[in-house]
């Protein structure tokens, strides 16, 4: 089932593979009709991941990035809408030579064929392929039906591990693996034999459970792997490796570790398990509530990216989920800020809660509490400086009020053209583009490099019209993007960390190479300067 822990098992068991010495890739595949995940809505779905080539993705894609440290290709990320779509134009271009096109196997055929691309491009000796969904759904039983077909034809180069979840019940108090028979059982219904099974649980898996589960399932008591609940993601793969999962994976392909070097991810856990010192961070958004229930999904790149950054520093992240609206009801709450570390605003689109971001932020500048603004929030940090010190009154972004005065954030011409022809999907400015840093300023001590590439995705730009009156009374625009002249970075010198970024550098960061502008901002967090608790007495 959804949230069950997929992509984190893919993640690790590619991780681990990786650490035996095998080139690693991975691919993860989505059962929706949308063509990519960029028209979702993060609170029905969670956080788009932007690939470094441009593509809208699902967030398990960033996992594979954070856990292998490399770079996946939007390739990597397929739908049923996408499938769908390719198919369709095939035929539309007399591609199949007219045959008569069908669901099956021409579906299941172009599924192959590009976890065959993801594999020869990325020249990969390993092809991680996560499926989702949950067994015995209508709409992935296409996609079951290309392994099944990958499996008959290559028996020896395919392998299936099921993710199923094994309930206590309050009442009874025992591990039940009947969910789990019926789990393996509707799979057999669609061709497919797991070879593993990671026993997703609250607590370990015994040896009772394995046994019981291995009889009715038809499997080796051994590759039954057990999957209990952490605190922290990156502990899976040293559970599955516990668990003996890389031994049983290469003997089912006949193959031998070609090199063991776990040694620095369990530095890098060990780390984590010695920090003491906490650091508290808010993070003002709109995406969290659905129902009665928190999703913290919404931004998790910029989660990833806090703990990165922090654990780096020897500290652990305390997270809290601000609603900007709460601002816009009741101003009077904003002194509450004072008791955080740093702040951040991420990414986001639309006007609610716009109003409550730009006090905060306005906030978090006059009280010198570091700031952190993502896209959306850095256009709403150049609104807020514009209106409070510029002199520029109801200075505001075009996405929320086209009829503003001064439009100190504005769109691109090609993305006007893109909004009336009603092309939203995949035509905002996405992916990597170049950055331009200015020496001496916060963003190049960060980075330490003149030129780097972070990744995009907005209609949005800050108006070049109005860049000499923001730097006039004191923004600084040290980054820069050197083909069309937009700004890519504001920063306020005078302020112990106050930064905003048109990118989202959360995308890049990696648990084994965080973030330099998290690294800085967490450090300014760790770091007060002494006028920072004496500022916030006396300010009104």
């Amino acid at each position: 089932m959804s949230g069950i822990g997929k992509g984190v098992a893919t993640a690790s068991i590619a991780k681990i593979l990786q650490d035996n010495g095998f080139a690693v890739t991975a691919v993860k595949i989505d059962p929706y009709i949308n063509v990519d995940a960029g028209t979702m809505n993060p609170i029905e779905h969670g956080e788009v991941f932007v690939t470094e080539d441009g593509g809208e993705t699902d967030q398990d894609l960033g996992n594979y990035e954070r856990f292998l440290n490399i770079d996946i290709p939007k390739e990597n990320s397929m739908t049923t809408g996408l499938i769908y779509q390719t198919v369709i134009n095939k035929e539309r271009n007399l591609e199949y030579k007219g045959k008569c096109v069908e669901v099956v196997p021409h579906i299941p055929e172009e599924i192959i064929r590009r976890i065959e691309k993801a594999g020869k491009y990325t020249k990969a000796d390993f092809v991680l392929i996560e499926i989702g969904g949950t067994v015995g759904e209508y709409q992935n039983l296409l996609f079951l039906e290309a392994a099944r077909m990958m499996k008959l034809r290559r028996p020896h180069d395919v392998l299936f591990a099921l993710v199923s979840y094994l309930p206590v019940p309050g009442t009874l108090g025992e591990m039940k693996t009947k969910p789990t028979q019926y789990a393996v059982r509707t799979l057999n219904s669609a061709g497919i034999q797991p070879d593993i099974i990671l026993a997703r649980a609250a607590h370990v898996i015994d040896r009772p459970r394995k046994e019981k589960i291995s009889v009715f399932c038809n499997m080796a008591p051994e590759d039954i792997i057990s999957a209990p609940d952490v605190k922290n993601i990156y502990e899976v793969p040293i559970n599955f490796e516990k668990e003996g999962i890389s031994k049983r994976i290469l003997k089912k392909f006949d193959l031998k570790p070609k090199k063991k070097n776990g040694q620095k991810w369990q530095t890098f856990y060990t780390r984590i398990l010695k920090a003491k010192k906490t650091v508290k961070i808010g993070i003002i958004g709109k995406y969290f509530n659905t129902g009665n229930y928190v999703l913290s999904d919404s931004y998790l790149s910029v989660i990833e990216a806090i703990r990165h950054a922090s654990w780096a520093n020897n500290a652990l992240p305390e997270i809290h989920w601000i609603d900007a609206e709460t601002y816009e009801k009741n101003p009077s709450l904003l002194k509450n800020l004072a008791g955080f570390a740093g702040l951040i605003v991420p990414g986001g689109f639309g006007n609610r809660g716009v109003e409550g971001k730009i006090k905060a932020i306005r906030y978090a500048r006059e009280h010198n509490i570091p700031f952190f603004g993502l896209c959306y929030g850095m256009q709403l940090a150049v609104v807020e400086y514009a209106r409070h010190v510029c002199g520029l009154k109801d200075a505001h972004t075009t996405e929320v009020n086209p009829q503003t005065k001064y439009p100190v954030i504005d769109t691109m011409p090609e993305q006007v053209e893109y909004m009336k022809q009603k092309n939203f999907g995949g035509s905002m400015r996405l992916g990597g583009y170049a950055c331009r840093l200015k020496k001496g300023t916060l963003a190049f001590s960060s980075y330490r490099q003149n030129l780097i590439s972070e990744r995009h995705r907005h209609r949005y730009e800050v108006n070049n019209e109005f860049r000499d009156v923001l730097e006039s009374r004191g923004m600084v625009f040290p980054g820069i993007n050197p083909e069309k002249n937009l700004v890519e970075i504001a920063e306020l010198p005078k302020h112990p960390f106050f930064l905003g970024t048109q990118f989202h550098p959360e995308f890049k960061s990696r648990p084994l190479s965080p973030h330099p502008l998290f690294m800085k901002f967490i450090e300014a967090c760790l770091n007060p300067p002494k006028i920072h608790n004496k500022f916030r007495r006396v300010k009104k």
